[in-house]
């Protein structure tokens, strides 16, 4: 059995997993988003029952942000600053009572494809994050390409000026392909205010044209930093998780046509193909973990 945990913003989730990849249990709990680090380690040491009964042979974290993978700490979280410097690793390989290992949570999202998902039996693809956060993890020449300091993606620049980033910058990928960017310009098309991704396409359906459009720009936003990784990697596949998966065919194909339009040129690189995952949306992270454990300890 695998062991696999992921920290969110409001949550943490335990799981046991199969070597086939099937969640044997799973444990979930409230995280206050102003969670003090003693606070934290009450509700890791809560989650960790999860592996009281069910040895597992290791235990891989999905964390958002930068994590020092060899120490284990969080260096920053930008949505949990309080959390910066904690000892995750340490503390959650003490509960779990098994040896413990941490990646970026894009990065795991890749390793979850590669072991148990659309990713099986390639040498390179892209596996996408969307919705309220946005990353990309890449697996090349059949490796995750993880170097130290490394963020998801999100952060390229794809504009010179546009929308403040969380990050404090200008003109981030994650600044006009998110859902945030989404119900902005929802209200100023006076669309409802509160309108996600499902709901502009149910809007869409009836034929309201302002939906429409804002949902090719929405494409049009996503394909922007998908084309910069197609230019670097040329990964061909392109796995998409999250809110986008529930947008209707053609909103996938418009961010295929993009990709395809810039990469034309090139006879020699696979042909980019947009596909849906084909996992639990609620557990992809987490069986990235298990996989995480799979790469790293064997």
């Amino acid at each position: 059995m695998l062991g696999a945990v992921e920290l969110l913003p409001g949550l943490i989730r335990a799981a046991v997993v199969s070597s086939e990849g099937a969640v044997r249990q799973l444990v979930e709990r409230p995280l206050d988003p102003q969670a003090s680090t003693r606070q934290l380690e009450h509700v890791i040491a809560d989650v960790a029952r999860c592996f009281a009964f069910q040895r597992v042979r290791g235990i891989g974290i999905a964390c958002p942000g930068l994590v020092d993978t060899g120490s284990g700490a969080i260096v920053e979280l930008l949505d949990l600053p309080q959390l910066n410097g904690f000892p995750l690793t340490e503390v959650i390989a003490r509960h779990g009572r098994a040896p413990t290992v941490i990646e970026h949570r894009a990065r795991l999202q890749a390793m979850g494809d590669r072991w148990f998902g659309q990713g099986r039996g390639r040498r390179s693809f892209a596996s996408v994050t969307t919705g309220e956060t946005l990353g990309v993890g890449i697996l090349y020449d059949g490796q995750v390409i993880a170097p130290p300091g490394g963020r998801s993606g999100a952060h390229m620049i794809v504009a010179a000026a546009g929308d403040a980033c969380t990050c404090g910058g200008v003109g981030c990928w994650k600044a006009v392909a998110t859902t945030p960017w989404l119900r902005r310009q929802a209200r100023a098309a006076n669309l409802s205010p509160d309108a996600g991704l499902a709901d502009l396409v149910a809007a869409a359906a009836t034929g309201d044209q302002r939906a429409e459009s804002l949902l090719d720009r929405y494409a049009d936003n996503l394909a922007l930093g998908l084309i910069n990784i197609q230019h670097l990697f040329a990964p061909g596949l392109f796995i998409l998780h999250g809110e986008v998966r529930s947008a209707r065919p053609d909103f996938h194909a418009r961010i295929e046509q993009r990709l395809l339009a810039v990469t034309s040129w090139n006879a020699e690189a696979e042909r980019p193909q947009v596909v849906v995952a084909d996992v639990d949306e609620g557990v992809s992270a987490l069986l990235g973990g298990a996989g995480l454990v799979l790469t790293r300890l064997g």
